[in-house]
Parts: C-alpha cells; structure tokens; sequence
C-alpha cells in the first residue's frame, strides 16, 4: 500500500470518532500526509475498556547495514535453477488484453474514473481505478461466477490468460506432470465484498442468513485454491498477504520453489476488487487517499509537488515463471528472464517507512545481489510511486542510495494512470515492466505539472520515452513495513 513517511514522532494511527478528551499524556496523530488533530491519552496508555495502546516508537538506530557485494556478482547458470517468464495475463481497468493495456500505458491514457458501481455521493472520495464491462466467459462457467467475489473472479481470469500465454492452455495441461505445476496469487485485502455481504447478512437478519460461501469466498488463499481446482495443478499452493508487496512476495517466494526443485512452473501473482463501500471507506478513514473529486484523471500524479494522495485500482496480473529447462524442453515462448528478489522489512511503523530508508534501500541492494547483478547494470526502474507526499520521496532517496550513477536510468509510475491496485499492484506493474523489456518503450507517468526539484533521475513525464531496458526492477512496499523487490531483463540463452 501506499509508503506515507514522516520525520520519526510518537503518533497513534486512527482517530476514534466517539473518542472525547481524555486525561492524560497528549499525542499528536497523523494521517500520513500531515497532523490532523491532538489526541489525549492517558498517562499509562490503559483506556476505560481494558483494552491498551502505545504510540508508535521513536525512530531508533538499528544496528544493520545494507550487504554489501564483496566480489564480482555473478548470475545463475544452472537451467534447473534459472527463472524465466514464459506467459502473462491481467485483469486491468484498461481490459484483459496485454498489447492493449501497455499501448494505452504508452499514449498515458488514465483509468481514473467516478465510480458508478456503487453510490459514492456521499463519500469525500469519490473516483477510483474502477474496472467496468469484465467478462469471464470462457474461463469461469456462469453458475460459479454469479457466486465469486470480483477478487477471485480477476484471478481467475489472469491466471487462465497467463497460462494460455504460456502454451499452457486447457488441451495441453492434462498431458503436463501437474505436481510439477504449483500456485501463489496473492491478495492484500481477499474477498472484501463476500466478507462485508456476510457480515451485513449477520448484522441485519442474524446468523442463519448468512451464506455458506461466506468463509470460502473471503479467506485470502482462494486466489491460488479456486485457479488450482480449475487447472489441477497440484504442485506448491498458497497465498501470501502483505498488503501492497504481495504480488513481488508471491515472485519470489515462487522462484524460490523452482530454484530448490519443488516445482518446475509457478503460476504466480497478485489480485484484488476493494473497489466497493468498505474498501473505500476504509482507506477515506486512513486518510491517505487524494480528493480530488473534480479532476479524477488528474489526481495520481507521482513526485508532482502538487500530490495529495493516492487512488484506488483493482485487477489482477499473473506470471508463469518457469525453470529454463522446463521451458527449452517444451519450446515454451520465453518473454524475460527473472534474475531475483528480495523483501525486507522497516521494523517500525504500520504505514510510515523509516526515515533513514535502510529497509528500502537494503530491500533493493538484496535484490541485486540475489539476482548477480551490479548496480551499475540497471537502468529502468518501475517504481511503487503511489503519489503520497512523502511516500514519492522515500522511495526515491533510496533509489539514489543505492544508484550512484543515473544519468543513464529512468524511472515511471504506473499508478498515475491506473491507480493503486493494492494486493495486484505488484502484479500489474511486474507486466509493465516486462513489456518495457520487450518493446524498448518506456510508458509516461502522468500529471507532472510540477516536478519536487529532489527528483533528479528521469521519470518519463507526460510522454513515452524510447528506451532499451538492460536490467530493470520493479518496487512494491506494504502497510506494515513490508518491502519487495523484484529484478527482470531481457533472457540472453
């Protein structure tokens, strides 16, 4: 989710409307974009419940250095153990066609609508990255697709998409060694609107009422458990959560699987559908998203100065990544090559990033050395730039505390134009970034009117950029501290 950093304070996160003033200590309390109130509690921290809080740490000095690379780094050479993309698939507020949803990246075309699914009116946020006209005829019969959460349903979809892309299609998995064939699809949030239909069936017409898909359909593992039912793979399976790093911790985790031998294909990513009154509600209440309600096009706009939050996305995107071996002996068309990961965390905060950005920094010096690669070698960055006032810079800084040298990179967001997909974010941005690999074209990141004079790399404003990507990675970071790198280049046999 979005990264929302601050000089390091003791601060609470959520205001408790009902809350009045309380005797004791007063703490201020902020939203992640600046002091919104000060709150009073008691000297002890122990409220009238029973129930006790303690405010954030101060930031303190942690004993650890981002590892340094102490000799020439040197890549996989094993075709066992070596990772390459052989398909992908997506779900995405520009369709579920991948040429189409790059190309409408390229001409900075922006997602960002009013949304219409439900009645926002009275919300303070009003817009979001909201998928409208999906369709999953041809990959989920119509009785189970009337009962899924939209989460599970763009899952589905993707996975289906990216195996199909892959030559993995439905004539020709029966015939594969599906032990071999594992899954990770991720979600941040799960099936949000099965869980809020349940709990509103409980809460107005009592236990018996609700449904019995309530469990099943809200649980965060389904993404992998319902893709998995459907194909028979049977290899690893399970779902990673670490809100908006999920879908580059399922990367990872995945290579991970086919690096050690478990499995020789992972279908693998993130998915999520918070586009609905809890999800947006709840973020309103996080008070981390921008309002600009008269200009919903305009309202994500990375490293502008001019930036008051980010906006809500939803879809999913998946990978098939597989041993090179796997994929020489089947002929399977090898789009990129993954050459590793990393994830790391802040230790600190449950929205704010530390202030000295070691767990960022580290995140991506981790990955570079997972994947035998040198700084020097990566000239495209596809950045989490979520478009939060402080959020844009911290990842920044640490961007240049790694790269010495970067008259020769660039950097994009691709959340200026479809918004924050959360959970799928990682997923999303993981297929920009190998399009970008594939076709030398760099997409835009859009709404930089007025660019913080800190940001000193080239970010592609407003316009695409012809560029040939040598080594690219691709950041997503999560509530809770959660960061995660993953690094692609074009595959060299």
């Amino acid at each position: 989710m979005a990264g929302i950093a601050g000089p390091c304070s003791s601060r609470v996160l959520f205001r408790s409307r009902e809350a009045g003033s309380i005797n004791g200590a007063s703490m201020a309390q902020f939203d992640g974009l600046r002091q919104v109130e000060t709150m009073h509690m008691p000297v002890n921290g122990n409220m009238s419940n029973g129930l006790s809080f303690t405010s954030a740490p101060k930031c303190r000095t942690i004993k650890a250095m981002a590892s340094s690379t102490v000799s020439a780094p040197k890549r996989e050479t094993d075709p066992k153990k070596r990772t390459v993309i052989t398909g992908m698939g997506l779900v995405s507020v520009f369709g579920s066609d991948i040429d189409t949803f790059y190309n409408r990246l390229l001409e900075g075309e922006s997602g960002i609508t009013l949304i219409d699914r439900f009645d926002a009116s009275t919300f303070t946020v009003r817009f979001a990255g909201q998928i409208r006209d999906f369709s999953s005829k041809g990959y989920i019969d119509g009785k189970n697709d009337r009962r899924l959460d939209d989460c599970w349903r763009y899952g589905i979809v993707a996975g289906k998409k990216a195996l199909e892309d892959a030559n993995l299609g439905p004539e020709v998995l029966p015939t594969m060694d599906r032990t071999r064939i594992g899954v990770i699809v991720g979600t941040g949030m799960g099936g949000l609107t099965a869980f809020s239909a349940g709990v509103e069936s409980l809460i107005q017409k009592g236990f018996k009422k609700i449904s019995p898909f309530f469990i099943p359909y809200s649980i965060t593992n389904m993404g992998s458990a319902l893709l998995a039912i459907d194909t028979g793979l049977m290899g690893p399976n399970y779902s990673i959560s670490t809100a908006c790093a999920t879908a580059n911790y399922c990367f990872y985790a995945a290579a991970n699987h086919i690096r050690r031998g478990e499995a020789d294909i992972m279908v693998v990513g993130g998915t999520e559908a918070a586009v609905m009154p809890t999800g947006v509600g709840g973020f309103i209440a996080c008070r981390a998203l921008s309002q600009r309600n008269d200009e919903p096009h305009r309202a994500s706009r990375p490293w502008d100065k001019n930036r008051d939050g980010f906006v809500m996305g939803e879809g999913a995107g998946v990978l098939v990544m597989e041993s090179l071996e796997s994929a020489l002996k089947r002929g399977a068309p090898i789009i990129a090559e993954y050459l590793g990961g990393a994830v790391t965390c802040d230790a600190h905060h449950m929205t704010d990033p530390r202030s000295d950005g070691l767990g960022v920094s580290s995140c991506i010096t981790k990955s570079l050395e997972d994947a035998g690669v040198s700084p020097e070698e990566v000239n495209y960055v596809n950045a989490h730039a979520t478009s939060t006032l402080a959020g844009d810079l911290a990842e920044f800084n640490a961007i240049k505390k790694v790269f010495k040298n970067t008259s020769e990179m660039k950097i994009n967001g691709t959340k200026s134009m479809i918004g924050h997909g959360l959970g799928a974010a990682g997923g999303l941005e993981a297929i920009a970034t190998i399009k970008a690999i594939n076709s030398g074209w760099l997409h835009p990141t859009i709404n930089q009117d007025d660019l913080e004079p800190a940001v000193t790399i080239d970010t592609v404003p407003n316009v695409k950029k012809k560029h040939e990507v040598n080594v690219a990675i691709s950041n997503s970071f999560g509530f809770g501290g959660h960061n995660s790198v993953v690094v692609f280049a074009p595959f060299s046999p």
